[in-house]
C-alpha cells in the first residue's frame, strides 16, 4: 500500500504544484532541467548530477503554499 501525506501535511492551495525546473550547475554553469515531485514533501534535499559534467551537487527544493518551487543547486559540502 502507498502512503500519501494528507492536506495538513502538505497544502498545495489548488492541488497544483510545479512539476519541473530549470537549474545551473553550480560547477560548469551548464542549465539542466529537472524533474520535480511535490509529493516528496515541502522541503526537499537531495544530490542530483549535471547532465554536462556529471558532478554531483545537492539539490534543494523549496514548495511553497501554492505550489511554486523554488529551486537551487549548490556545491557539494
Amino acid at each position: 500500500m502507498i502512503s500519501m501525506p494528507d492536506d495538513d501535511e502538505f497544502a498545495l492551495g489548488d492541488g497544483t504544484a510545479d512539476s519541473e525546473a530549470t537549474v545551473s550547475c553550480p560547477y560548469c554553469g551548464a542549465s539542466n532541467d529537472i524533474a520535480l515531485d511535490a509529493g516528496g514533501g515541502a522541503d526537499q534535499d537531495y544530490v542530483q548530477d549535471c547532465e554536462i559534467c556529471c558532478r554531483p551537487w545537492r539539490l534543494r527544493v523549496l514548495f511553497g503554499p501554492e505550489g511554486h518551487a523554488h529551486v537551487s543547486a549548490e556545491l557539494l559540502d
